[in-house]
C-alpha cells in the first residue's frame, strides 16, 4: 500500500546538481576504494560489510567541505555508484577465486582479466537491469510498507548533512589508524599479525587471535549476537571437536590425510587437524545453513515472487515528473537480451546457450525475490550465499545430466554461480539505493545509470585485484583463505564425483540442523566453525565493545546513539584502512628484488624485538581497541 501523502526532501519541480562529473569520478574511485578492501576483507574472512553509509558520509566530507558545494542530489549519487563496488566484489570473491584454485590444481590458465570483468560485468548489469522494472511497485507503491532499512538509514544520513565534515572525519580517523596498524604489523613485520598459544594440556585444542583493524571492525558493526554465534562456532571447533578427533583419533588414518591422526598433529599442532578435518565439518555446516535459510524464507521467496511478477514494470502510468522517470522497458528488454547472447558467444565466458538461458532464469527469479527481501529484512539478511548454493548444486546437477562434466563442466557451474551471485547482491543493493533516493527526492534513471557506472568500474577494478591478490599470496592460505569460494569449489567437486570426505561434510550438515533446532542462526554460528578461531575471536571482541556502549547508562539516549553511529563509522575506516594496505603490500610482494619481493625487504628492515612475539601482538590489538573508545565518545562540533 503506497503512502499517497509522501514527499520527497528535494520536490520533483526542483532541478538540483545530481549526474555531475563530481559525483561520478567521486562515486567511481568510492567504488573501486569499497570494492578492494570488501574483496581482501571477504576472502580473509568470508564476510563483507555495506558501503552505503561510509561512501555517503565520505561524499558529503569531499563534497560539502572540500568542494564547498551543497547538493544532497549530488552525494546520493556518489552513495549510489559507490556502493555497487561493495557488492559486485561480494559476488564475485564468493565465487570466482575457485577457478584460480582450480587452474593451480590443473596446471591450466587461471581465468584472464577480461573473462573476470565481463563475468562480474554482465551479472552487474543483469542485476540493475531485472530490478529496474520493479521499482515502481515495490520502492513507491510500498513505501509504507517495505521498509528497507538500509535505504532508509542512507537517507537520514544524506539529510543530516550538516555533520557531514565531521562524520567524514571519523571514517578518515579509522582509514587512517588502519592503514598505519597494518603496514607496521604486516608490512615492517614490527609485531605478529597473527598471534598462536597451542595448549599440550588439552591436546588438539589452540586458541589465538589475529590482532588485526577489520576483524575488530566487523565484530562491532555485525553486533554482539552475531559475533557471539561465530565465536560460539569457533569454540564448539577448537575446543570440542578437535581434542575429539585426537583423542579418539590415535592411530587411526582418517581421509583426506595419509597418515595417523596422531602423527599429523605432532607434525603440524592445532592448525593441522583443522585444515584437514574441521574445515570440511564447517563446510557440510555452511551448506546445510544456506539450504536452512533458503528452505526457512522459501514462502517468503514464492510470496515474494508472486507479488512482484504482479507489479513488474507496472505501478501505474507515472506522473512523468523528474522523480518518476525509470530507464525505459524498451531499453532494458533489449539490453537483457543481449547480455544473455554475449554470455553465449563471447569466447572467454565459459558457458553454452543453454547455461545463458539457465543464467537468465535463475538471475531473474532471484534478482526478483533478492530486491523484495531486502526491503523486509535488510541486505544484511538476505540469503545471498544460500541462493548461491542452491544455484550451483542445481545447475552442476543439470549440467552433469546433459554431459558437462570434468573441468569444462566445473568451469561452467561456477561461471553460473558467479553470474547469479553478482546478480542478487547488486539487485538487493539497486534496491536499497533507489529507496534512499525515493526518500530524498533524487532522478530514477539517473541513479540506474550511476548504478551501471559503478557496475561497470567495479568489474573492471575486481579482476586486478583478485589476480594480484592470488600472486602476492595464493588462494587457500592462512593470508587469504577464500572460505566461501573453497566451499564453491567443494559442493560443485562433490556433485560432479569429486572424491570428498562425505562423512565429515555430512556431520558438519548435522551439527548446522542441531544448531538450527536449538534456535541459534545457523549460518554465523556455521562460518565460525568453517574459520579459524584466530578470526571470530577479535570480531567477538568487536562485538563486545559495542555491548559496553550500548549497555552505558550515564548517557542520554542521543548521545548513545550518537556514539553506537560514530562507531560503526570508524570501524567502516578500519576495514578500508586494512583493505586498502593489504592491496598495497601485496603489490609489495610481487615486486622482485635482489633477494626477494619489495615485502620482503620492508619485513626484513626491523630486527627482532622483544615486542615481536605473542605478547607484543596482543599489547599492540589492545592500544587499537582503545581507539575505538577515544574516537567514538569525543563530542562531535
Amino acid at each position: 500500500m503506497s503512502d499517497n501523502n509522501f514527499k520527497p526532501f528535494i520536490p520533483a519541480e526542483k532541478n538540483l546538481p545530481e549526474f555531475t562529473a563530481t559525483s561520478i569520478i567521486l562515486g567511481i574511485l568510492l567504488a573501486v576504494l569499497f570494492g578492494g578492501a570488501n574483496a581482501y576483507l571477504g576472502l580473509r574472512v568470508g564476510m563483507t560489510v555495506s558501503a552505503s553509509i561510509p561512501a555517503a558520509v565520505i561524499s558529503m566530507g569531499v563534497i560539502r567541505v572540500i568542494l564547498r558545494r551543497d547538493s544532497v542530489l549530488e552525494n546520493n549519487m556518489v552513495q549510489t555508484i559507490g556502493s555497487a563496488g561493495e557488492s559486485v566484489a561480494a559476488g564475485a570473491i564468493f565465487t570466482m577465486p575457485a577457478l584460480f584454485l582450480w587452474a593451480s590444481e590443473w596446471g591450466t590458465q587461471a581465468p584472464s582479466l577480461v573473462e573476470i570483468a565481463i563475468i562480474a560485468g554482465i551479472g552487474g548489469a543483469l542485476g540493475v537491469l531485472f530490478m529496474v522494472p520493479l521499482r515502481k511497485a515495490l520502492i513507491v507503491q510500498e513505501h509504507g510498507v517495505l521498509p528497507y532499512p538500509e535505504g532508509q538509514a542512507c537517507a537520514e544520513v544524506l539529510l543530516a548533512g550538516e555533520e557531514g565534515g565531521a562524520k567524514a572525519g571519523i571514517v578518515f580517523k579509522g582509514l587512517g589508524i588502519a592503514a598505519l596498524y597494518k603496514f607496521v604489523a604486516d608490512g615492517f613485520k614490527l609485531f605478529p599479525s597473527e598471534v598462536h598459544y597451542e595448549i599440550p594440556a588439552y591436546a588438539g585444542a589452540g586458541v589465538g587471535v589475529d590482532v588485526l583493524p577489520a576483524l575488530l571492525g566487523v565484530g562491532y558493526i555485525c553486533g554482539t549476537k552475531i559475533s557471539s554465534y561465530l565465536f560460539a562456532g569457533g569454540i564448539t571447533g577448537w575446543f570440542v571437536l578437535m581434542p575429539l578427533i585426537v583423542l579418539f583419533g590415535g592411530d587411526s588414518v582418517l581421509f583426506p590425510v595419509d597418515i595417523t591422526v596422531a602423527e599429523l598433529y605432532a607434525r603440524d599442532g592445532s592448525f593441522g587437524i583443522w585444515s584437514n578435518y574441521i574445515k570440511y565439518i564447517g563446510a557440510g555446516a555452511v551448506a546445510a545453513g544456506g539450504v536452512i535459510s533458503l528452505i526457512k524464507s522459501l514462502p517468503l521467496i514464492i510470496k515474494t515472487f508472486r507479488e512482484a511478477m504482479k507489479g513488474y514494470g507496472k505501478g501505474g502510468a507515472g506522473t512523468g515528473e523528474r522523480t518518476d522517470k525509470d530507464l525505459s522497458m524498451k531499453v532494458i528488454f533489449i539490453a537483457i537480451a543481449v547480455l544473455a547472447v554475449l554470455l553465449w558467444l563471447i569466447p572467454v565466458v565459459p558457458v553454452n546457450l543453454f547455461c545463458a538461458v539457465l543464467i537468465v532464469i535463475f538471475g531473474f527469479f532471484f534478482a526478483t525475490v533478492s530486491s523484495r527481501m531486502v526491503g523486509l529484512i535488510g541486505s544484511s539478511n538476505n540469503p545471498v550465499s544460500g541462493m548461491a548454493i542452491a544455484t550451483l548444486l542445481v545447475t552442476t546437477m543439470i549440467l552433469k545430466a546433459t554431459g558437462q562434466v570434468g573441468q569444462a563442466g566445473m568451469t561452467a557451474a561456477i561461471a553460473i554461480g558467479s553470474v547469479i551471485c553478482i546478480i542478487a547482491a547488486i539487485a538487493g543493493d539497486t534496491s536499497q539505493d533507489l529507496k534512499t533516493g525515493y526518500i530524498v527526492g533524487a532522478t530514477p534513471y539517473k541513479q540506474q545509470i550511476g548504478e551501471l557506472i559503478g557496475v561497470v568500474a567495479s568489474s573492471v577494478a575486481i579482476g586486478a585485484i583478485l589476480y594480484l591478490l592470488d600472486a602476492a599470496w595464493s588462494y587457500g592460505s592462512t593470508e587469504l583463505p577464500a572460505p566461501q569460494a573453497t566451499l564453491m569449489k567443494m559442493i560443485v567437486e562433490g556433485v560432479m564425483g569429486g572424491n570428498l570426505p562425505w562423512n565429515l561434510v555430512f556431520a558438519g550438515a548435522f551439527i548446522g540442523i542441531v544448531v538450527e533446532v536449538l534456535g541459534i542462526p545457523v549460518l554465523p554460528f556455521a562460518v565460525g566453525l568453517y574459520l579459524p578461531i584466530h578470526l571470530s575471536t577479535p570480531m567477538m571482541l568487536g562485538g563486545a565493545v559495542r555491548w559496553l556502549f550500548e549497555k552505558k547508562e550515564n548517557m542520554s539516549g542521543k548521545a548513545k546513539k550518537d556514539m553506537i553511529e560514530n562507531g560503526v563509522l570508524y570501524c567502516s575506516g578500519l576495514i578500508a584502512g586494512e583493505g586498502l594496505v593489504g592491496i598495497l603490500l601485496a603489490v609489495f610482494a610481487i615486486i622482485p628484488m635482489a633477494d626477494g619481493s619489495l615485502g620482503d625487504l620492508l619485513g626484513g628492515l626491523v630486527s627482532e624485538t622483544p615486542i615481536h612475539s605473542n605478547l607484543g601482538g596482543l599489547i599492540f590489538f589492545a592500544l587499537l581497541t582503545s581507539t575505538m573508545w577515544v574516537v567514538t565518545k569525543r563530542k562531535e562540533k
